[in-house]
């Protein structure tokens, strides 16, 4: 609902050139800590690439 001060605006999409964006950060959970992923080094990069994700289903025990 619009009250009478505002005016509609349409919405244009600009583009915006590579050096104007900003980098996505990741960030993950490594031994009870978060931290970014552009601190790994090499090795680790290499952990973080191969990690593969599950969803853990129901329990059956009662």
């Amino acid at each position: 609902m619009k009250t009478e001060n505002e005016v509609s605006v349409p919405e244009v999409e600009t583009p915006l050139r590579d050096d104007e964006r900003q980098p996505c950060e990741v960030w993950t959970r490594v031994m009870g800590y978060h931290r970014p992923t552009t601190s790994f080094n090499l090795g680790k990069q290499g952990e973080f690439a191969e990690r593969k994700y599950f969803r853990e289903g129901r329990s059956n025990h009662e």
